[in-house]
């Protein structure tokens, strides 16, 4: 047990309390039963979560007869990619029924039953989605496409069958810093100088392991309590999956610029999107401090992702994510980003999670030629999923290598991946890097109509609303009452869960 003596991660290493069963006071808007949160009896919805399950069981079976018969190719990686998904969705609809059965168990990660039955449901739904485009032109798509399309359906009835009810708890202060159900001798370590880590990563020997994937296999499985793996400064050349057994790891490197775990997985060279993650991470409770993901392969490979997260209610604090096209994948569930700086070309903030990105620079990077920059292509494909990006108090702006081509190389804010696509930009500086039209079309008028965009109170060169797409689909927020839904008290029920991680954050419109 090595020591990593610094007062910076104290009050991050107590979010393992956040997965121990919370012991809120009870009250109406937290004590949730199923004739509250549910539109039909809590047994309909136990019933149609099971039938879901049954299905993903069926589908399971066909595509495991296809596992690693394709070698060492894309189909390969797809159908191992759709057996993790519907792996990740039994879990999911498990974490449902538990819930839903029992509001005070130990799935209730936030309190507010609405908003992680949403979250989970969200994500079952989006799981075979991402399946499908893996086996995309392939035989073993026909046949599991019915399947998969059934539990899909089911699990948007599911989503309508869930009210979204927020739950405001008050933000905490210096007095009540610590959660109320935070074990008296829990906070004694919480406040001592000095914090152990559990492992130590260093390319140069001095710590236990050489390699970051070795520090997160030998972390304990289905984790109660924190464990902190430090990675001290350097570049470490390696891919690393935290898996969804892997819950409530803390990685904490040296610094943004001096902390870098890199790859070059990319869909020319034979990966999915999927797997094409540097880094990804789908055990729940993760949070990284002081420390880059990036994805080497350039633009001309096209998906490159630097890092995905499945990982509920996580957090990345001033952390780089630094590729091309691709680079961000918020594949699903609740996130937070704090002081990150995230860079790419073609969508390269991407997914269907329920995330905030606050106080964040963005930048936009030279691509191919006559190639167009879209910061984001969020994936809401259901009008009852919590989903979508909020960006707050953020920086817009070109990076170095495009500085010289800012006007000729358009950049945009975003473009609707799917039917629902949600993007919201407020307070934030846009420099002149954005176009005046602000938002560019996926493929003609798809999905104009039926996505959410919205800015509110932006400024810079680039916010100027004069010139702005005129789809119906588009809005200008001059109301805080419609700004504040996407804030991080509302979007992602912040206040129940970001105090117990120790980073800083903005509960609402006003610093």
């Amino acid at each position: 047990m090595a020591l990593y003596s610094t007062k910076t991660i104290l009050t991050f290493v107590f979010f393992f309390l956040m997965l121990s069963p919370p012991h809120f006071t009870a009250s109406a808007s937290t004590d949730f039963n199923g004739s509250v949160c549910l539109k039909v009896s809590p047994l309909k919805f136990i019933s149609s979560v099971e039938e879901v399950i049954t299905i993903i069981q069926q589908v399971t079976s066909i595509l495991s007869r296809f596992n690693g018969v394709f070698g060492h190719s894309r189909l390969s990686t797809a159908v191992s990619d759709c057996l993790d998904l519907l792996d990740l969705s039994a879990d999911q609809l498990s974490w449902s029924l538990s819930a839903s059965q029992n509001p005070k168990g130990k799935d209730n990660s936030t309190g507010n039953l609405s908003s992680d039955l949403r979250t989970w449901l969200s994500a079952v739904l989006v799981n075979p989605d991402t399946c499908i485009e893996g086996l995309e032109g392939t035989i073993v798509k026909g046949l599991v496409s019915t399947g998969l399309d059934r539990i899909m359906s089911l699990v948007k009835n599911l989503l309508d069958e869930v009210l979204p009810i927020n739950d405001q708890l008050a933000t905490a202060t210096t007095s009540d810093k610590f959660p109320s159900w935070i074990k008296h001798e829990d906070m004694k370590l919480l406040q001592a100088d000095e914090v152990s880590a559990d492992a130590v990563v260093a390319a140069d020997g001095t710590g236990n392991y050489l390699n970051v994937m070795d520090a997160v296999n030998a972390a304990p499985e289905l984790n109660m309590k924190r464990y902190v793996i430090y990675v001290k400064k350097g570049v470490y050349n390696e891919n690393v999956e935290i898996t969804k057994k892997k819950w409530n790891i803390i990685m904490v490197g040296d610094g943004m610029d001096a902390t870098v775990i890199s790859g070059s997985r990319n869909f020319v060279d034979g990966w999915t999107t999927f797997r094409s993650a540097t880094f990804a991470v789908s055990g729940r409770g993760f949070i990284a401090r002081d420390i880059s993901f990036q994805n080497t392969a350039g633009a001309e490979k096209h998906q490159a992702v630097a890092l995905r997260s499945d990982s509920d209610l996580s957090v990345f604090y001033r952390c780089g994510i630094f590729g091309y096209q691709d680079s961000l994948y918020t594949h699903t569930m609740r996130q937070f980003y704090r002081e990150c700086k995230i860079s790419g070309t073609v969508d390269f903030i991407f997914g269907d999670a329920t995330v905030v990105f606050q106080n964040c620079q963005i930048l936009a990077k030279q691509g191919l030629p006559k190639q167009k920059n879209t910061i984001t292509a969020q994936g809401r494909k259901d009008p009852n999923q919590p989903t979508g990006f909020s960006f707050q108090f953020c920086n817009i702006s070109a990076d170095t290598d495009l500085l010289p081509s800012v006007g000729t190389i358009p950049t945009y804010l975003g473009r609707p991946w799917k039917t629902y696509s949600r993007t919201i930009f407020m307070q934030s500086y846009m420099s002149g890097v954005i176009r005046p039209e602000g938002w560019l079309e996926w493929d003609g008028s798809f999905a104009l109509d039926t996505l959410y965009y919205g800015e509110y109170m932006n400024s810079g060169p680039g916010a100027g609303l004069s010139n702005r797409v005129k789809w119906s689909g588009y809005h200008v927020l001059n109301d805080s009452s419609d700004a504040i839904k996407y804030t991080v008290a509302q979007f992602i029920e912040g206040n129940l869960w970001l105090p117990a991680t120790g980073v800083s954050y903005i509960a609402g419109l006003t610093v």
